[in-house]
């Protein structure tokens, strides 16, 4: 265990470091939202870095890195097109930027090392099974692989479905019940978790592998009940009313479910 605090180490020193660096480009910006992409690009690459620096079997060091970076460079790229490059802040930093003042800037760089944190803590998984000496492929190996393959599939046909749905002007105002949404009023979440189960699943070829399961625990935790599911209802509500109530009354919120006969709102 004590090689696995070491590379968490070294992964600490460098998510401090690059999310001082972001915290001074926000300064300059105004835009905070910097911070999510720095928190996905920074948690992909302590995998690769920890597959670098770790001790165990090569080809499961291959596999983290592999993985790790494929998850944690696409959403950073996918954020930081949709969301920062020539956007402008979006309205929760807006709000904690006003609720901070006039001590934003101190606030913000508090904010931004424990987004630094953050990282690090998802990032134990990657850890473990950079230091397991196990043979590789142990079961564990194959089990996470199939967890991830499952995750990433049922996350990009989610958001393909929603994004297909949104793109038909006839649907302005209604929610989407189409495929995944119609089991699930949350699928992409619900697969993104299963993604991560599979990188806590990977640690397991370490002996002290199950202490990796705080990933996705941490990540279930966030989606549930912090940055998930709440805002984004919120603000379904807002927005469709009615319709979304009709939804919420018949789909599960989460795990994928036959949807239950509409008793009508009380």
């Amino acid at each position: 265990m004590v090689e696995v605090l070491v590379l968490l180490g070294y992964g600490w020193v460098a998510a401090a470091a690059t999310m001082v660096v972001l915290w001074l480009v926000q300064r300059r910006t105004g835009n905070a939202g910097i911070v999510d992409v720095g928190w996905a690009a920074i948690t992909g690459t302590l995998a690769v870095l920890y597959g670098l620096l770790g001790g165990g079997e090569l080809p499961r060091r291959l596999l983290l890195a592999a993985l790790g970076a494929a998850w944690g460079w696409r959403l950073a790229w996918h954020l930081g097109r949709d969301r920062v490059w020539r956007r402008p802040e979006e309205g929760r930093y807006l709000t904690l930027r006003r609720n901070w003042s006039p001590h934003a800037g101190r606030a913000f760089f508090v904010f931004f090392q424990a987004q630094a944190l953050a990282a690090v803590v998802l990032s134990l998984p990657f850890a473990l099974a950079a230091q397991a000496a196990a043979a590789f492929p142990a079961a564990s190996d194959l089990a996470a692989l199939a967890l991830v393959a499952v995750g990433v599939a049922g996350e990009t046909i989610a958001d393909r479905q929603l994004l297909d749905f949104k793109r038909n002007p006839g649907n302005r105002g209604r929610t989407c019940r189409a495929g995944l949404w119609r089991y699930s009023r949350h699928p992409n979440y619900f697969f993104e978790w299963i993604l991560w189960c599979g990188f806590g699943v990977l640690g397991l070829a370490s002996p002290w592998g199950w202490t990796g399961f705080v990933a996705p625990l941490v990540i279930l935790s966030s989606i549930v009940f912090v940055t998930g599911i709440p805002p984004t209802e919120a603000q379904a509500l807002a927005s469709r009313g009615d319709d979304y109530r009709a939804y919420q009354r018949t789909t599960s919120a989460f795990v994928p479910w036959p949807p239950r006969r509409d008793k009508g709102g009380g």
